[in-house]
């Protein structure tokens, strides 16, 4: 046997007006969270924007205490009426298994648990147990089980059971995929089978031909229980080669599990997210100077008029991603630095989920959020054991 190893009002920040005032243009209406009562010019930038130097960034610190502002008379505690207001979701492109995002008006804490959620605690199904009978092909047993583990595999994770070391196998809590392949010569000299790809993997939805070695016995089919049937998430990835003669024989049984235990059951290829950058514009270059910074960072900066009354307007600034760090590099020269900054929006994300092909993109999102909504929930019910008292 072989196996698988484990392993008040919304208004924008008084910096970003000024930098519009003066002929910047905000990638960002302002902060969602902004309090009813404003804060002073420059801590309202370090509440909401990093500031990214060509050495540094600055005011990355995301702070959310009540009483952080409470010298200033401002009330910082959460209010859900403003959060509402401030929150929002909107998808940019969805193509296949690929989806991209902009969530705005949450904290990095959230955002960062919603990534964390779906890379490790989101279910699928994969295979755990491989029984060889014949292989005869180069690859060693061990190699081959890990290599069948890894393989995505397109089935619904919530139509089945966590299964434990002490449960027996059942049609509730595994899955049975049947492995046999033989490379033979054709007589016109070519080879079958030569190439064994993921395709050849054949579901069994009666349960194990083999219950007496594999100790799983199905109770009834799983025809029913399934009835898109189990197949691998991509029929091309390549399991091993063969030469003639040579041969695979195996069964695999296929459990549901987290990522927290092995890669092999994470849902993503990988999901991340990047904050939303903003170019502003601390005065309006003119003449020289904005011809300059117009030819610099060509598309971002349009400049309009001609001469010394020659000035510049920022364009849409996710439409030229590869022109931030230049823009990062101009900011740190002295010709440039009084006229132009990079900056990122601390509570605007760009969200990009990456599925291996078991669940949907937005599904992903919409589960990790319901498990973030019911581990919120175990903490207000623990807190409720607790006397009403203040420690």
């Amino acid at each position: 046997m072989g196996r698988t190893k484990k392993a008040g009002k919304k208004e924008e920040p008084a910096a970003a007006a000024a930098g519009a005032a003066a002929g910047g243009a905000a990638a960002d209406d302002g902060p969602s969270t902004s309090y009813d009562a404003s804060l002073p010019a420059t801590l309202e930038e370090q509440r909401t924007r990093i500031i990214c130097k060509p050495d540094r960034n600055l005011h990355t610190t995301s702070t959310i205490a009540a009483s952080q502002w409470a010298s200033l008379g401002v009330d910082a505690a959460f209010d859900l009426a403003r959060f509402k207001r401030g929150f929002d979701i909107s998808i940019t492109s969805y193509e296949g298994d690929d989806m991209e995002f902009e969530m705005k008006g949450v904290s990095c804490a959230v955002a960062n648990s919603l990534r964390r959620i779906m890379i490790s605690e989101t279910p699928t199904m994969a295979i755990e147990h491989v029984f060889i009978v014949n292989n005869t092909s180069v690859i060693q047993d061990e190699v081959l089980s890990h290599r069948l583990g890894l393989i995505p595999l397109k089935v619904d994770p919530r139509l089945f059971q966590y299964k434990s070391k002490e449960d027996a196998p059942s049609e509730q809590n595994t899955i049975v995929l049947k492995l046999k392949v033989e490379c033979r010569r054709l007589p016109n000299g070519a080879l079958e089978n030569d190439k064994v790809y993921s395709s050849a993997l054949q579901w069994l939805p009666e349960g194990s031909e083999m219950p007496d070695e594999t100790s799983c016995r199905f109770a009834s089919s799983q025809a029913a229980l399934v009835p898109d049937g189990v197949r691998p998430v991509h029929d091309d990835i390549l399991i091993a080669k063969l030469r003639p003669g040579q041969a695979i024989e195996l069964e695999c049984h296929c459990i549901k599990g987290v990522g927290d235990e092995h890669a092999k059951w994470s849902p993503v290829a990988t999901t991340w997210y990047r904050l939303m950058p903003e170019v502003v514009l601390l005065q309006q270059p003119r003449g020289q100077v904005a011809e300059e910074l117009a030819e610099q960072l060509p598309g971002l900066l349009h400049l309009s008029g001609s001469g010394d009354k020659a000035t510049v307007v920022v364009g849409d600034v996710r439409k030229h991603d590869k022109l931030l760090e230049k823009v990062r590099r101009l900011s740190g020269e002295e010709r440039y630095a009084p006229y132009i900054q990079l900056r990122k929006i601390k509570d605007h994300f760009i969200f990009t989920i990456e599925s291996t092909g078991a669940w949907r993109p937005h599904e992903l999102f919409n589960y990790a959020v319901q498990m973030m909504v019911s581990k919120c929930d175990k903490v207000l019910e623990g807190l409720q054991v607790f006397p009403n008292r203040s420690f």
